[in-house]
C-alpha cells in the first residue's frame, strides 16, 4: 500500500541511508527509535514536506515522490499538534477542507462526524487555548482525518500526555486502526510499540536495522543496538485468567501485580530480574519454574542463559554466577523472578 524504496537524504549535518520498506493496508507500523535517528524526516519525506535526495514513494501503486503535499492523500499529526490558536475546534478541523469542492453543509456535516468519531463534538466551538493536551491531540487527529487520507502519520503522540491520556489517546488509535486506518507511528518508547504495533522497524542513525513483528524484533535482534534498545528478551502472548494471574503463550501460569480490565496482552519482563538457582527457592519469588539450560550466550553486561522451562526464559546473571552454579548447557535448574517484575500491556485488538 505504502512503499519507500531506496530513500536518501543529507539533511545538515544527518543522512538517512538506504530507507525501503512497505506498510500494507490497514496495518499499524511503528518506526522505533532514539531521539535523532532520523524517524520524523521520514514521516516529512512520505508527508511531502522534504524531497529524498533519492529514492522513491509509492502510495497505492502511484509514485508520488514528487507529488504536492495537498495532492498525496496523507496526512501527519506533529508531536507539538499544531493546531491553530486563534480558530475554533471546528475551525481548524475544517481548514483542510476549504481548498476543495465540498459545499458548505458538507464541511459541516464532515466535521460533526469527526467530532462524533473522535469523541469532542461537545468541544467544537471552543477555542483550542482552552484544551487539555489529550483534547488537542484529538483535534489534530480530527484534522488529518478531514480529508479521509489513505495513510496517517504520527509524530511522537503519546511523548507530551500524561499516563491517563496516554491510555486514552492508545484507545483511540487502536479504534482508527480496526476501522481500517493504515498508520505509521513514530516513537522512541518501546511500551507505546508493544500496545500497537502490528510491526515494528528500528532506526538507528538514518538506518533501518531490523523490521518484523514485536517477537521477531525482541526475541531475535540483530545488532546490539536493538537489543539495548528494546532490552526485552522475556516477551510473550498474554491471558489474564484472574487476580494476579497470567497464562503465557497458552502453556505457562505465572503470577504477576495486574490488576486492569483488559484481559488479553502481552507479558514483559527483564533477564535481570530472573534468579537462576540449582535448587527451589522458598522466597519472595512468586514465579519458579524448573527447566533444562539451552544456551549460555556471554554478552556486554553479562551471561544470557536461556533456559526451557514450557517457554524459553531468560536470565542475565554475572560470570561469577555461572562458575558457583556450575552451569552448563543441559543442566536441570530453577528460574525464579517477582510477581512484580512482571508487566503486562494490553492489546492492541
Amino acid at each position: 500500500m505504502l512503499e519507500l524504496k531506496n530513500i536518501s537524504l543529507d539533511f545538515k549535518e544527518f543522512s538517512l541511508k538506504d530507507i525501503s520498506f512497505t506498510v500494507e493496508q490497514g496495518e499499524y507500523f511503528v518506526l522505533l527509535g532514539k531521539s535523532g535517528a532520523g524517524k520524523s524526516l521520514i514521516l516529512e519525506i512520505i508527508a511531502g514536506m522534504l524531497k529524498p535526495g533519492s529514492g522513491k514513494v509509492i502510495l497505492s501503486d502511484k509514485d508520488i515522490t514528487e507529488e504536492r503535499i495537498q495532492k498525496r492523500q496523507v496526512a501527519i499529526v506533529f508531536q507539538d499538534y499544531a493546531v491553530f490558536p486563534h480558530l475554533s475546534v471546528k475551525e481548524n478541523i475544517c481548514y483542510p477542507l476549504k481548498g476543495n469542492k465540498m459545499n458548505k453543509a458538507e464541511r459541516v456535516k464532515r466535521v460533526m462526524e469527526l467530532g462524533e468519531r473522535l469523541g469532542i463534538h461537545h468541544l467544537l466551538d471552543r477555542k483550542t487555548t482552552t484544551l487539555s493536551g489529550g483534547e488537542l491531540q484529538r483535534v489534530a487527529l480530527a484534522r488529518a482525518l478531514a480529508m479521509d487520507p489513505k495513510c496517517i502519520l504520527l509524530d511522537e503522540p503519546l511523548s507530551a500526555l500524561d499516563v491517563q491520556l496516554q491510555h486514552d489517546l492508545r484507545t483511540m488509535l487502536r479504534k482508527l486502526n480496526k476501522e481500517g486506518l493504515t498508520i505509521i507511528h513514530v516513537t522512541h518508547d518501546y511500551e507505546e510499540a508493544v500496545s500497537l504495533a502490528d510491526r515494528v522497524g528500528i532506526i538507528d542513525s538514518g538506518t533501518i536495522e531490523q523490521i518484523g513483528t514485536l517477537k521477531e524484533v525482541f526475541h531475535s535482534p540483530k545488532s546490539l543496538y536493538i537489543a539495548n534498545l528494546t532490552g526485552i528478551k522475556n516477551f510473550y502472548n498474554a491471558e489474564i485468567t484472574g487476580v494476579g494471574r497470567a497464562l503465557l503463550e497458552q502453556k505457562k501460569k505465572i503470577s504477576l501485580t495486574y490488576h486492569g480490565d483488559e484481559k488479553s496482552g502481552s507479558v514483559l519482563f527483564r533477564a535481570e530480574d530472573v534468579v537462576i538457582s540449582c535448587e527451589p527457592i522458598i522466597s519472595s519469588f512468586a514465579n519458579s519454574f524448573k527447566g533444562t539450560i539451552l544456551h549460555i550466550s556471554p554478552t556486554v553486561n553479562g551471561i544470557e542463559i536461556l533456559v526451557d522451562t514450557g517457554i524459553r526464559l531468560t536470565s542475565l546473571i554475572t560470570e561469577q554466577s555461572v562458575k558457583k552454579l556450575e552451569l552448563k548447557e543441559g543442566k536441570v535448574v530453577y528460574v525464579n523472578f517477582k510477581a512484580s517484575a512482571v508487566r503486562f500491556i494490553a492489546s492492541r485488538k
